[in-house]
C-alpha cells in the first residue's frame, strides 16, 4: 500500500522557517518524482516544488523560489521542503505527492498518490 505522511507544520512568525517532511512507503522509491503542493482557504491548489529522487533533479514555483528548497534522502525514503523567509501569503496546507511517471511537474494532474496534508500558518 502506497502510503506519503506529511509532518513539521507548525505556527511560526513572518520571518520564521520550518522543515516539513514526507515519509513514502510502499513503492520504490527512486523511481517517482515528489512534488510539494499547498492550499489556502478558498484558493486553488498550487504547486510548490517538486525532486526526482533518481537524480535529485528540483524544480519550484516562482513564489517560493529563493525561500523554499527541496530535497530527499533516498535511504529514508523522505523528502524535505525547508522553508525560510515565511510569509503570510505561505500560509495553506501543504500536501505531498508521488508521481510514478518520475518526471515531476508543478501541475497536481500527473501525481497519483497523495499525502493527508499538514498545516503550516505563518503570523503577522
Amino acid at each position: 500500500e502506497v502510503q506519503l505522511v506529511e509532518s513539521g507544520g507548525g505556527l511560526v512568525q513572518v520571518g520564521g522557517s520550518l522543515r516539513l517532511s514526507c515519509a513514502a512507503s510502499g513503492f520504490t522509491f527512486d523511481d517517482y518524482a515528489i512534488g510539494w503542493f499547498r492550499q489556502a482557504p478558498g484558493k486553488e491548489r498550487e504547486g510548490v516544488s517538486w525532486i526526482k529522487t533518481s537524480d535529485g533533479s528540483t524544480n519550484s514555483a516562482d513564489s517560493v523560489k529563493g525561500r523554499f528548497t527541496i530535497s530527499s534522502d533516498n535511504a529514508k525514503n523522505t523528502v524535505y521542503l525547508q522553508m525560510n523567509s515565511l510569509k503570510p501569503e505561505d500560509t495553506a496546507v501543504y500536501y505531498c505527492a508521488a508521481d510514478s511517471e518520475g518526471w515531476g511537474s508543478l501541475t497536481g494532474l500527473q501525481y497519483h498518490y497523495w499525502g493527508q496534508g499538514t498545516q503550516v500558518t505563518v503570523s503577522s
